[in-house]
């Protein structure tokens, strides 16, 4: 028989994780317009409501009212799939990301490898959007992303080992309490910088958003989306960068932990939303810096540049641990 208290505390779980999710996704756009406003010294979006506030949701209504186009040489089936697919796996990783102490949905031993499979089944929606189309150009943004997604994992994959080696687990939250002396930003620092840089690449932000070439003058895989698809795309982008902003935090921020000791009266999940909405300006004003690589400049980064140095990193840091004993 059906317990029903245990299905109905489920669902509010479920909906306690995806509802304050979906509003910041919807909130990091208007952020996003914003920040990059007063960097080019132009306001942003100031109409809707008070200072804009409601900008959001005009846009989401605009998308859900407009036209469904569906291709006439498309795959239809797989065609419509690919946007949900890739949305439901950018909400599916959230399950075993904690937030707090003892806040967390699914507190699963192997989080790690679970984050990085659900994000590494996120190619495939790109590649069947690309390839369902039946358009060239959205099929060569597609191969271009799924190219860059899987070069960049390889990199995060070593660093992410670099982390476990000196936390000893694959727990999240284990990661996080292995932190409270000193949070690993500072002995693996350079870890650091390689793994916020290939987040932009895994997540296709700006400098590295290569399947939006100017040469096509096309938005790469979602070209021939609108209305909903486009939409779903957009969200799986926006969560999927909230969640790269919040490994972060959780690998190398000490996750809720506080920089200091008398400030432990702030609640654990305050601090990692202060943590991750930092970083989350960090990719925006990236954004707004830099100019987009060339796609051999972008692989050879990835592939000459991070691989070794990371593969190195690893090498060093199991050296240091098991030559001085302090292996966890």
């Amino acid at each position: 028989m059906i317990n029903y208290l245990v299905v109905l505390n489920v669902l509010l779980k479920s909906f306690g994780v995806i509802v304050p999710l979906l509003i910041g996704v919807a909130y990091l756009t208007l952020l996003e317009r914003k920040v990059m406003g007063s960097m080019q010294q132009r306001r942003g979006p100031n109409v809707v409501g008070f200072f804009g506030l409601l900008q959001p949701f005009a846009d989401g209504l605009k998308l859900l009212i407009k036209e469904t186009v569906l291709p006439s040489s498309s795959n239809i089936g797989i065609f419509i799939l690919a946007p949900i697919l890739t949305f439901l796996l950018a909400l599916m990783t959230w399950a075993v990301i904690p937030i707090g102490d003892n806040q967390v949905f699914v507190d699963l031993n192997i989080g790690v490898l679970y984050v990085l499979s659900i994000s590494s089944l996120g190619v495939y929606g790109i590649i069947t959007a690309g390839w369902s189309s039946n358009s060239k150009y959205a099929f060569l943004g597609a191969l271009r992303s799924a190219a860059q997604m899987i070069s960049y994992e390889v990199s995060m994959g070593l660093i992410i080992i670099s982390v476990l080696v000196c936390a000893g687990s694959l727990n999240l939250s284990e990661i996080v309490y292995s932190q409270y002396k000193v949070w690993y930003i500072y002995p693996l620092f350079p870890l650091f910088i390689m793994f916020f840089i290939s987040g932009l690449a895994e997540t296709n932000r700006a400098p590295f958003d290569l399947p939006e070439a100017e040469a096509e003058l096309v938005s790469g895989y979602n070209t021939e989306y609108a209305a909903m698809g486009f939409a779903l795309f957009f969200l799986g982008e926006y969560a999927n960068m909230i969640l790269m902003c919040s490994t972060v935090t959780i690998l190398f921020l000490g996750g809720w932990l506080a920089p200091l000791s008398f400030l432990n009266f702030i609640p654990g999940s305050l601090w990692f939303g202060i943590k991750t909405t930092a970083l989350l300006f960090g990719f925006i004003w990236v954004r707004a810096a830099y100019p987009r690589y060339r796609y051999d400049q972008l692989m050879r980064i990835g592939w000459k540049i991070f691989l070794p140095f990371s593969l190195g990193w690893v090498i060093l840091i199991v050296g240091l641990l098991i030559g001085f004993d302090c292996l966890p």
